[in-house]
């Protein structure tokens, strides 16, 4: 039996391309949808876009931005946003199709700031990188670690883990489908826009400068 899984992650409060990821998720039959945390920062969507996710039933998990907003708007904040973040776990781990599968914001254990950063800004993967990650990851003995954060594109073995970002649907415009047992990822462009498999605003800047 196979198993699809919709990955999205930071999503950053806008509304769009969250609803287009899923609607594909919904066209192409997946099981389940994990949203790898950051619903909130940036954008000025944030309500439509917990709406849409409470509509799907699907898991989401917090992000640094997510806990940010909750320690920013303490008071007069909407009671149904404050119900959602606070329900949010940190991390999501299960066993599916006989694979142990770790869903986290950044990086295990349960960071949210520490991101798997394994491209450079030229979109090219770097061995030194892929390296240190390999080696701090074979201490959780995982197949498959499901990441965000870092707003890159990749599906990388880091030794004996398989590492995914499906990127974010606001400003990578991607999601992502893995299937299981097979462990195949395949990343899904949005809003008719050029896959970028590498954004930053450190990159942003240089480029209004340019």
């Amino acid at each position: 039996m196979s198993i699809k899984i919709g990955i999205i992650a930071d999503i950053h409060a806008t509304a769009g391309p969250l609803r287009q990821a899923l609607e594909i998720f919904q066209r192409e039959g997946v099981d389940l949808i994990l949203c790898l945390g950051d619903v909130a920062g940036y954008g000025t969507e944030l309500e439509q876009c917990i709406e849409l996710l409470i509509e799907t039933g699907g898991t989401t998990i917090l992000g640094n931005h997510d806990v940010w907003f909750m320690e920013q708007n303490v008071s007069g904040l909407d009671k149904s946003i404050e119900a959602f973040f606070n329900g949010l776990p940190a991390v999501w781990e299960s066993a599916v199709e006989g694979k142990r599968v770790f869903a986290v914001h950044a990086s295990p254990p349960v960071l949210m700031s520490r991101g798997i950063t394994l491209l450079d800004q030229y979109e090219k993967l770097m061995p030194d990188k892929k390296e240190q990650w390999a080696c701090e990851l074979q201490q959780y003995d995982l197949d498959l670690l499901l990441v965000g954060h870092t707003h890159q594109v990749f599906a990388e073995w880091l030794g004996k883990t398989l590492v995914v970002n499906p990127g974010s649907t606001a400003f990578n415009n991607t999601c992502a489908i893995l299937s299981l047992p097979g462990l195949e990822v395949t990343t899904l462009p949005l809003s008719e826009k050029k896959v970028r498999k590498v954004w930053h605003w450190g990159m942003m800047r240089q480029s209004f400068r340019s």
